[in-house]
């Protein structure tokens, strides 16, 4: 029956995924220890597999580290994990061998926030449908510090130029854009007092459905700073639509729906699986499926 249904809740825009963060790191090992052992994710089995990067797999998201001199993203990654007494037990196993670097682990009400060794910030939270939907293991959103009255020029640009759902909102946090960049994923922008370090070249990266239109407004603009291929370009400075004014810099890689890495699957496995408590079947991380004890 007509009007049953609200149509409009489902609808994305057009940034239709938010796929991985981008931060370089100087040392793999200690990489390993924090994002794998620690945090209980996957390392890609496929793809940079060597000793100068690492993919990483959260649900359907990742975090890229290329091996370079550390940067540190303005704000924090959320996740949802599925366990949180089982996070803060892996946390720590790697925290002598974590001591001498920027390591740290706090306790909140809501969430854990895990200190990566280089100063990265990663909010962990559980499984909560009325905030992350039916995400059991993801990245539900990147929130960035921005300066104080740049929210409502933020979110302007991604409605107009991006072409995705994007509002200003309070919380008890104060002021922020939030942005829709996929399926239960949005970018936070939050307003501070707070002076953060200047940028160090970290990205973000997205999928577009359509994807000439934002690039004919950005090459207009001057904004376009790599013209990667066929499937992908970049660009860095977040502006006032109308006059141009820059707002904030966070590299963007947009990638268009065809872009041969566009939607492929990716592994996932159950952290809390070892060769002590080994249970048939439960390898994998399946949203829906109990844990092995």
């Amino acid at each position: 029956m007509a009007g049953t249904f609200d149509r409009t809740a489902e609808d994305l825009g057009n940034i239709v995924a938010l796929e991985h963060v981008n931060v370089t790191v100087p040392d793999q090992q200690l990489a390993t220890l924090f994002y794998i052992k620690g945090l209980g994710l996957t390392r890609d089995p496929y793809i940079m597999t060597e000793l100068d990067n690492m993919w990483v797999n959260v649900g359907r998201s990742q975090f890229h580290l290329p091996t370079q001199k550390p940067q540190v993203l303005r704000g924090h990654a959320g996740l949802v994990l599925p366990d949180r007494a089982a996070l803060l037990k892996r946390l720590a196993t790697v925290k002598d061998r974590l001591a001498h670097t920027k390591f740290k682990v706090t306790e909140h009400e809501g969430y854990v926030e895990a200190m990566c060794p280089w100063g990265n910030r990663i909010r962990c939270h559980a499984p909560d449908a009325q905030r992350f939907g039916r995400i059991k293991l993801g990245m539900p959103y990147v929130e960035f510090e921005v300066p104080v009255g740049v929210a409502a020029g933020i979110a302007a640009f991604y409605r107009q130029v991006l072409k995705t759902r994007a509002t200003v909102e309070n919380d008890a946090a104060g002021r922020y854009a939030r942005v829709m960049v996929g399926k239960e994923q949005h970018l936070h922008f939050r307003e501070t007092e707070r002076t953060d370090p200047a940028y160090d070249g970290h990205h973000i990266q997205i999928y577009v459905a359509d994807f000439s239109g934002p690039y004919q407004w950005l090459l207009q603009k001057g904004l376009i700073t790599e013209e990667s291929d066929q499937y992908q370009y970049r660009f860095k400075d977040i502006v006032e639509p109308d006059s141009g004014k820059a707002l904030f810099t966070i590299e963007h890689e947009v990638r268009s729906m065809t872009h041969p890495l566009y939607a492929r699957p990716l592994v996932n496995r159950n952290p809390t699986q070892t060769n002590r408590n080994y249970a048939p079947g439960y390898d994998a991380a399946i949203p829906g499926m109990e844990h092995a004890d």
